[in-house]
């Protein structure tokens, strides 16, 4: 599967009702060896930017999580690993707040401190995809991860 066809996959899943973390998580879980139930466990606390809190964004929270099955300590005392798995999340991050403007959901949003937390999501109708971001940022994240991946020679 080429890197264009996960990201439109991981945007159909958003638009299937998967959080955006679920969704980018979706779309490369295969590589790792993972079903698709098996990343959408994985992913559900981090959409909404976690448990809709509004704070770090889901899709880029899902390619974090996409970042530690590629980098990771697998000693908890190997530092070195460590360090490799947050250059490349801080790397990733990076690049996700160069291209939308912020790292956090509640700013990608416009929300004001003001609205409360609440745990129910949204109904995914037309008008919530047309005031909400989050179809952009679910395939910024999941091309920006792609785009690792191509650099990596993995696909």
């Amino acid at each position: 599967m080429t890197k264009e066809e996960r990201i439109e996959k991981a945007v159909s899943f958003f638009k299937e009702g998967y959080n955006c973390s679920q969704s980018v998580v979706a779309a490369y879980a295969d590589l790792y060896g993972f079903t698709h139930e098996q990343a959408l466990h994985m992913a559900a606390s981090f959409g909404g930017g976690i448990g809709r809190m509004r704070e770090t964004c889901g899709a880029a929270c899902g390619m974090f999580l996409l970042a530690g099955l590629e980098r990771c300590a697998l000693e908890g005392a190997d530092r070195g690993a460590k360090a490799a798995n947050y250059a490349l999340v801080q790397e990733l991050a990076d690049k996700f707040r160069k291209e939308t403007g912020a790292l956090r959901c509640a700013d990608l949003l416009g929300l004001s401190k003001k609205e409360p937390i609440v745990s129910t999501p949204e109904a995914r109708t037309p008008q919530y995809y047309a005031k909400r971001p989050c179809v952009r940022m679910v395939e910024t994240a999941a091309r920006i991860f792609g785009e690792f991946l191509e650099n990596e020679g993995k696909i």
